[in-house]
């Protein structure tokens, strides 16, 4: 089937979701409360995906077996050639494995590399997922919350230094820190670290024994004037003291396919990995591994026109609030399609705070809360949607905030 055809996509175009078991749209009431709100916050997009990845299913499911199935040479050359091409990072084949979405590998990450008592180290805000990786693992949480200054968040690096110091000020039961669950782009905040940050932090860890563990999943949403570095691509010694969690879900939105990409050019940690992942977490399915194919090999029209879509929404958001909202601010996004919203100035607890989201403005975001303590009074805001309804949802915000 020849593939790689030109297409111009309509995102302006409303695509109703309800009654597909989508998560973002079909379970509101029984999350929020309520079925009367606009759904901004789960990470996927309420946009079609690429044609491309659509034929090459239809066209595996077309072949009536759908057997136990692995990682082909395709795939593993798709990921290849897309880590040379996006971010000029030879990686070899061995490297790689597979599985159902990125946290279940952080699962697997963190107990290949710790004991119970042992702690991880996490830069608050953070993906609240991060939470139970850690705790489900026996491990302690070592919290080094990033600094939010003028506006701009940046990482504590004496805080983290702070935190391998061994035995000083350690509550009884608490071994010492192993790994850092490192998160670029950030989710929640929207930082695309820059190199000379990375290295900073790399070099902190390394040097103190740890492993970066890196959550890399935003990788290819960012916008013009940015570039993603990859943790592992940056030199040999980073290479070798680090596990890079990848995936084609948030880029292509395909999500609900579970498959990612774990690179992990160390072959001990590698082996590690594979030792504690068997009999526990599976392999994608062989339709992850079609979709990611795909993706890769004939995506980037796609997401070439998403990503200005993207913009423009991202744009249009940070006007709408900074001109008909007073008293919320936009935190600069640079990477990911996920808004980090400060409402501290409306002067409400996280408990009123939700209501107010949920009741007054009638809008489904993430708390900030539930990204840590330094989240609480902010909320992360998906804009991945059509601009009409991205439009809708901020009118009911204005409205809500100026009935205060």
């Amino acid at each position: 089937m020849e593939r790689g055809y030109k297409l111009k996509y309509d995102f302006d175009r409303v695509i109703n979701r309800k009654n597909t078991d989508s998560l973002k749209w079909d379970l509101q009431k029984t999350l929020f409360g309520r079925e009367d709100l606009i759904p901004m916050w789960v990470a996927d997009m309420d946009f079609p995906v690429a044609q491309e990845i659509i034929d090459a299913i239809k066209e595996r499911a077309e072949h009536p077996f759908y057997g136990y199935t692995h990682a082909g040479s395709g795939v593993k050359d798709a990921v290849v050639e897309r880590m040379a091409k996006k971010f000029q990072w030879e990686i070899d084949p061995e490297w790689l494995v597979f599985t159902p979405g990125v946290v279940p590998a952080l699962h697997v990450a963190v107990r290949s590399l710790t004991h119970p008592g042992d702690e991880i180290i996490l830069q608050e805000p953070s993906y609240h997922p991060f939470f139970p990786v850690v705790k489900n693992s026996g491990c302690h949480i070592a919290s080094n919350p990033l600094k939010l200054v003028n506006g701009h968040y940046e990482m504590d690096y004496s805080g983290l230094e702070d935190k391998f110091q061994s035995s000083s000020g350690r509550l009884p039961g608490h071994g010492r820190a192993k790994a850092i669950i490192f998160c670029n782009p950030h989710n929640p905040v929207g930082r695309l670290w820059k190199q000379d940050e990375i290295i900073k932090m790399g070099e902190t860890v390394i040097a103190n024994g740890g492993v970066v563990i890196s959550d890399e999943i935003h990788c290819e949403i960012v916008f013009k004037g940015r570039k993603h570095t990859p943790f592992a691509s940056i030199s040999q010694e980073f290479q070798e003291n680090s596990i890079v969690c990848m995936s084609p879900s948030k880029t292509f939105n395909l999500a609900g396919l579970e498959v990612s990409s774990i690179i992990i050019p160390n072959k001990k940690l590698r082996n590690e990995f594979l030792n504690t992942m068997g009999g526990i977490v599976p392999n994608p399915n062989l339709f992850g591994y079609t979709a990611m194919e795909a993706a890769f090999r004939y995506g980037d029209e796609w997401l070439e026109q998403v990503l200005d879509y993207l913009e423009g929404n991202l744009e249009f958001l940070t006007s709408y609030f900074e001109k008909r909202i007073p008293g919320i601010d936009v935190i600069e996004t640079e990477g990911t399609y996920l808004a980090w919203i400060d409402c501290r100035k409306l002067g409400m607890d996280n408990k009123d705070l939700r209501t107010f989201w949920r009741d007054e403005a009638r809008v489904a975001v993430e708390d900030g809360y539930i990204f840590g303590e330094s989240g609480s009074g902010f909320v992360r805001m998906n804009f991945a949607l059509p601009r009409s309804i991205l439009e809708e949802g901020l009118k009911r915000i204005e409205n809500a905030v100026l009935k205060l």
